[in-house]
């Protein structure tokens, strides 16, 4: 009995954000179509532009989807952009002065994660403190951590199975996309590593959500914590869980954003959560939880990507200008959020 109620109480969560992920699925497709069009002469329609969107951002793809399973509990998790700069610190001064081999480095930064994520989760889920709270001391932590480790700037050179990763190109089969540049070189599309992990991250979590107890749960927990403890739910358990896997997530998410930068610095990736948070939020999940899916998130993404890309390849605006379009998203899908949760309200009246 239990069980078919959390099945049920899932199923509306994921009925009730399909509306919101159709406006962003075709937000993006209106975004890009438009940049393919207006922008053909400068490259902007080759099929290599789109694997560089997912290249640059394959590690906020990782990060945002630990972040939707975060909210959709009701919770936030404002540490991941400061977690991936100390992980990624970390790997370079591990690899540069301190010897230590990269497959080495890369097990530790995932337990780094796990742990990370279980004491916010403690603290969260059986302390009863506030998520944001918690996240900011975890970013304050994370943030020091890194300049304590170092507060130079270090590139990854001596490892040459890091560098070998970071360095391989999977290119397109038949040499679909291809075209021949400006000096008559025939160029194919490719896409890195970092790309296949996110990738299978977001398929993962996606598997997750939909089809295991785990993953239901974060559904009932984020519509409403009572009810669910009424179902049989461990709350406390849940909500300390989805912490772990969103710095789980974030830790993944920093081996790509490394393997994109191949370099450690004190202020990498600030922000970040600021862009997870927003793809997430344009990809349909709901800020009071209970509602979202990891393909919202990934298209919140591909959106965020898409402006950056437009501005870059418009040549004259300043990159300024992608924070601002962002803001408009968020506000402009906050307001949609709440007037479908108005309605939801009315209809259950």
């Amino acid at each position: 009995m239990n069980r078919k109620a959390i099945v049920q109480r899932s199923r509306r969560g994921m009925n009730n954000s399909n509306i919101l992920l159709m406006i962003t699925i075709g937000l993006f497709i209106v975004m890009y179509t438009a940049g393919s069009i207006v922008y053909a002469d400068k490259g902007f329609d080759h099929l290599q532009t789109f694997l560089n969107i997912l290249i640059n951002n394959a590690g906020l793809i990782c990060v945002a989807c630990g972040m939707t399973c975060v909210l959709l509990t009701g919770g936030i998790d404002i540490s991941v952009g400061a977690l991936i700069g100390m992980v990624c610190m970390f790997m370079a001064v591990g690899i540069e002065f301190w010897g230590l081999s990269s497959p080495v480095l890369m097990i530790l930064i995932l337990l780094i994660g796990i742990t990370f994520g279980l004491v916010q989760g403690l603290c969260v889920g059986y302390l009863n403190i506030q998520p944001f709270i918690v996240t900011m001391a975890g970013m304050f932590f994370a943030r020091g951590m890194t300049a304590v480790i170092s507060t130079q700037q270090v590139t990854i050179k001596s490892d040459e199975f890091f560098v070998m990763l970071a360095n391989l190109k999977f290119f397109i089969p038949f040499e679909i996309g291809a075209y021949v540049n400006s000096k008559g070189r025939l160029m194919v599309p490719f896409f890195r590593l970092p790309v296949i992990i996110a990738l299978c991250v977001l398929v993962a979590v996606f598997l997750i959500l939909r089809y295991t107890r785990f993953g239901r749960s974060l559904y009932a927990v984020g519509g409403n914590q009572q009810s669910a403890a009424l179902m049989g739910l461990d709350v406390k358990k849940t909500r300390m869980k989805a912490y772990m896997l969103s710095s789980f997530l974030c830790a993944i998410g920093g081996i790509c954003y490394v393997l994109n930068t191949m370099a450690g610095t004190a202020s990498q990736a600030a922000g970040l959560e600021m862009d997870a948070i927003s793809s997430a939020v344009i990809g349909g999940t709901l800020l009071t939880g209970g509602v979202g899916n990891v393909i919202g998130s990934f298209f919140g993404v591909l959106i965020n990507g898409t402006i950056s890309s437009l501005v870059k390849t418009h040549g004259k605006l300043i990159s300024s200008w992608s924070n601002v379009v962002t803001a408009i998203l968020l506000c402009v899908f906050i307001v949609l959020q709440a007037v479908f949760t108005k309605l939801k309200e009315n209809r259950k009246r």
